[in-house]
């Protein structure tokens, strides 16, 4: 082989090293190319698991995030129970459920696909009473009276 025909072939693998290292204006190192392919390669188990376990613990956020609105349909569905059997409630009560009753109208408008028809007809009537006792100024007294009567005052 001649210096002539090395040149000439060199040259020509120079030419397409050069095309791979840098096509403008986008700079690629070919080096970092083949070490990610490799190590894709490498670690495919470990991100297989990966996938795996980020797949589990979105699962087990659902999970929780359920759960955790079953609590306060529960709440809300006692609550409701105990007007129903005319056991008063304080102000404080009602602010509280009114509440649970927030965070779980919300947690329905956001999951379109959680059952909210058994809490429904108990929310309309917590508002219901909840207005009649603003109304006519008849909530159980609390602990607290002074902030009882602090809120009728700004009414």
């Amino acid at each position: 082989m001649s210096l002539r025909e090395a040149l000439a072939g060199g040259g020509g693998l120079l030419l397409l090293l050069l095309t791979l290292v840098e096509i403008a204006p986008i700079k690629v190192n070919p080096w970092s190319a083949l070490a990610k392919a490799l190590g894709r390669a490498i670690n495919a188990d470990v991100l297989k698991e990966l996938g795996a376990v980020k797949q589990g613990l979105a699962d087990h956020i659902r999970m929780d995030d359920e759960r955790n609105a079953d609590e306060h349909r529960a709440r809300i569905l006692r609550f409701n129970n105990e007007l129903l059997r005319d056991i008063p409630h304080t102000k404080e009560e009602f602010i509280d459920i009114l509440a649970d009753i927030d965070y779980y109208e919300r947690y329905c408008d956001e999951h379109k696909g959680y059952k909210n028809n058994r809490a429904s007809h108990a929310i309309a009537n917590i508002s219901r009473v909840y207005d009649d006792r603003l109304r006519e100024h008849d909530f159980l007294a609390s602990s607290s009276n002074e902030r009882d009567t602090e809120d009728t005052l700004d009414t």
